[in-house]
């Protein structure tokens, strides 16, 4: 019997309001089965929130090849900017979570953290960083992919600017950026990397019935406020943190409280112990490019066995 942390629809029909629970779910359970059924004609997603160090990447190589299968997922985009020790990127690592199943990583302000990386970003369309920074600098903020079936899928990457680096605003370069996306494809996801859960929300009115989704990353912390807006864009505030679960988002516990206490400064380590993946998974019509659901995914493997002995 397989388990995973999964969603109940409290409406089937609805592509607003879902919530996680936790089911003794193995692999031909009705609600597998059900949630398999909602798969038609719709374009299924699957984003994985900020991987942080080797704990994340340990919970997505050893979840996401039975997430797509159970999950029948076609693509699937993960915020890697904290996957090399808590911060930044390596080519090395992308190259592991790329073999792992991941169509399309996202960055953020970090980035730039590990130099090593700056060639790679301009040699690989499969990692992107944000599309906002001024011009000139390594990688792409945008791209689009082709799947199995044909459908292209474009991929747009952004930062906030409050309480972040003072960089181009997003908005204005949002605008371009779509309205030259929607030439080539009516599917089109924007990873929106900030701090502020105002710019997050302004950010998904701003673009409503422009994209597909916007989804929010860079706080770790997943928001319960899931939902596809009037205009057919499926929205979340923050997808939420795959890493180590006792830890304060993604750090040693111990060290941020010392931190709290002390105020001085503490070199920031990786925490060990359990891992939890945390997800979103959305269901797009690709023949207009307008979400039909979005549902909140996490996924704790020491509580499932545990669940499961």
């Amino acid at each position: 019997m397989r388990l995973i942390w999964f969603l109940a629809k409290l409406n089937s029909t609805s592509a607003t309001k879902s919530f996680g629970v936790w089911a003794d779910i193995p692999t031909n359970n009705s609600i597998y089965s059900r949630y398999a059924g909602w798969k038609g004609s719709p374009l299924r997603i699957l984003f994985i929130g900020d991987i942080f160090g080797e704990p994340g990447r340990q919970a997505v190589g050893n979840l996401l090849p039975e997430l797509k299968e159970n999950l029948s997922i076609d693509f699937v985009i993960a915020n890697g900017e904290n996957s090399a020790g808590g911060v930044g990127i390596t080519k090395e690592i992308a190259l592991e979570l790329l073999r792992t199943g991941v169509n399309s990583i996202t960055l953020g302000n970090h980035a730039w953290s590990k130099k090593e990386v700056y060639s790679y970003l301009d040699e690989d369309t499969r990692v992107i960083r944000p599309a906002n920074y001024p011009p000139g600098i390594p990688g792409r903020g945008v791209a689009v992919y082709n799947i199995h079936d044909g459908t292209r899928i474009g991929v747009l990457n952004l930062c906030g600017r409050v309480f972040m680096d003072h960089i181009d605003d997003p908005f204005r370069i949002a605008d371009k950026i779509i309205e030259n996306l929607a030439k080539e494809t009516d599917v089109i996801l924007i990873d929106f990397h900030a701090e502020a859960t105002s710019e997050k929300i302004a950010f998904g009115w701003y673009v409503d019935g422009r994209v597909s989704a916007v989804i929010g990353t860079h706080t770790h912390v997943q928001t319960a406020d899931e939902r596809v807006l009037p205009g057919g864009t499926a929205y979340i505030t923050d997808v939420g943190m795959t890493g180590p679960m006792d830890s304060v988002i993604g750090v040693k516990k111990e060290l941020i409280i010392s931190k709290f206490l002390t105020r001085l400064p503490h070199k920031f380590e990786v925490a060990d112990g359990e891992i939890l993946l945390s997800a979103v998974v959305i269901d797009i019509d690709a023949a207009s490019g307008k979400a039909t659901c979005i549902e909140r995914l996490r996924v704790n493997p020491a509580r499932l066995s545990r669940d499961n002995s």
